[in-house]
């Protein structure tokens, strides 16, 4: 199995006939057997379909063709992305055997690239955060197995991590994509709100959600991006035009960019390994030309609690749908109400059940204006503290999670309270795109560095960090999980 599934890397294997799509899918899917036991990432298999895609852009590239750079390319789906007669769960038994009857949109467009779907990934109950035992399991961390405090939200991250795929797709709601990027050193991107369409993603907050890839390397994001990115007619929110060429900013380097280090995103808590990672970052930053200097964003400790309060008021109406009468899990009950609350009981988790709970509350008529409206004003107050940053900067830079991976607090309440989220949320709140790339190892973990960007910056982040990445060379490190070498 080779250790290189760098994208770019495949693509230049397979044009010149080094490899096969085949080869390079059946060594993905040996990994997976070996390593599923242990790590328990995926909910779904598709071994016979992978094959047989593979085989099929095998036959192209016999025949001449030109392929698309992710043709051939192994990907897995976090199993809250709607896949066409595949089994689609959201980790949750309201959803246990549901199959979507269409595909979502960033799937098809994934397809139409010609990439190979090996399976769907384990994630967080709708991506909402851990709470209890997962339905499908935990998934401990790929760099240090007795970890489990990311629930199974780590498995996106993790398939990358561990050479089990290529590219991932996940959703990132409250900064999850990040931070697991961050966690299990692997390349995450948010892009900007909309930029991605979210059509076919069974969203728990519609004005929260993005999707975005996770890869080994920073080439291999923005490859991804370039074959997902733009505006489709099935989501009204969707924009940015399809088919930008992402590529074309590797390489620009950050020569003259100014970068400012929002002071409150280094919190009391911040371990003293990450802080060094990050401030050596800074450091090369500065070697490869760029200006950094500490900036304030204020608004930002305001920026959890409103997080809180708007995924739940969004999630007690997205998931309101789930009621037993049409689709998904129902309970037996002597009538319609006794069948209401038996099937939500039975079929979500509590934190689910708390997140709809809570949202019940402060979108009633006693609560509303205190809770909802407040929150929404602390939303544009920190959308407002980013216009303002990004007329002095180009980019914004933090650690993506100030604490390594076995310091999390896990199982311990909302995901938003936690004080290693506090850098992930002001990035959702106010839809700009960011970029975690591994930078370094605090007690053997790996260390983030988010870099944020203005609206459809996505381009300057894979310029900063692709000139840092050729720095440090992170992708060529392979957790000791695996049992080989980088």
């Amino acid at each position: 199995m080779p250790n290189d599934v760098r994208i770019g890397r495949l693509h230049e294997l397979l044009r010149s006939g080094e490899t096969t799509a085949e080869e390079i899918v059946a060594a993905v899917l040996d990994r997976v057997t070996s390593l599923e036991a242990t790590l328990n990432t995926f909910i779904t298999l598709t071994p016979e379909r992978a094959l047989a895609e593979a085989r099929a852009v095998d036959q192209r590239i016999a025949h001449g063709e030109e392929i698309d750079p992710l043709a051939g390319i192994p990907v897995a789906l976090a199993d809250n992305i709607c896949t066409e007669a595949l089994r689609t769960t959201c980790a949750s038994r309201m959803l246990g055997d549901f199959i979507p009857p269409f595909s979502a949109v960033v799937y098809h467009r994934l397809r139409q690239a010609g990439s190979v779907l090996i399976g769907k990934t384990n994630l967080d109950e709708f991506g909402m955060g851990t709470a209890g035992v997962p339905v499908f399991g935990p998934v401990p961390n790929p760099w240090d197995p007795t970890c489990l405090s990311g629930g199974p939200g780590w498995a996106p991250a993790a398939v990358v991590a561990v050479r089990q795929t290529a590219l991932s797709i996940a959703s990132d709601a409250g900064g999850a994509l990040r931070r697991f990027a961050a966690c299990c050193g692997v390349v995450g991107l948010k892009p900007t709100y909309g930029l991605v369409p979210t059509h076919g993603l069974i969203e728990f907050a519609p004005s929260l959600d993005h999707l975005g890839p996770l890869t080994l390397d920073v080439t291999g994001c923005a490859l991804a991006l370039q074959a997902i990115a733009g505006a489709d007619a099935q989501d009204g929110f969707s924009t940015g035009t399809a088919g930008e060429a992402y590529t074309g900013y590797l390489g620009r380097g950050v020569r003259g960019r100014r970068i400012g280090v929002p002071r409150e995103y280094l919190p009391p808590e911040t371990h003293p390994g990450v802080r060094k990672a990050f401030e050596k970052s800074l450091d090369l930053l500065v070697d490869l030309g760029a200006e950094v200097e500490e900036t304030s964003l204020p608004h930002t400790p305001y920026a959890p609690a409103a997080h809180l309060v708007l995924t739940s008021a969004e999630a007690f109406s997205n998931l309101s749908n789930f009621d037993g009468v049409r689709f998904g899990h129902r309970a037996e009950a002597r009538h319609l109400h006794e069948m209401y609350r038996r099937t939500r009981h039975e079929g979500f988790s509590p934190e689910v059940r708390r997140r709809i709970v809570f949202g019940t509350l402060v979108l009633s008529g006693d609560h509303f204006e205190d809770y909802f409206v407040k929150a929404q004003k602390v939303r544009t107050l920190v959308r407002r503290d980013f216009e303002q940053a990004f007329k002095r900067y180009d980019l914004l830079a933090a650690p993506t999670v100030p604490v390594p991976a076995t310091a999390a607090s896990g199982n311990g309440g909302p995901p938003e309270m936690r004080p290693e989220d506090l850098p992930l949320l002001p990035a959702n709140l106010a839809g700009i795109p960011a970029l975690s790339l591994p930078v370094g190892f605090a007690g053997g973990l790996p260390v983030g560095l988010q870099l944020m960007g203005p609206p459809f910056g996505e381009g300057v982040l894979f310029s900063a960090g692709y000139a840092l990445e050729q720095q440090t060379g992170f992708y060529r490190t392979t957790p000791p999980i695996t049992g080989t070498e980088g």
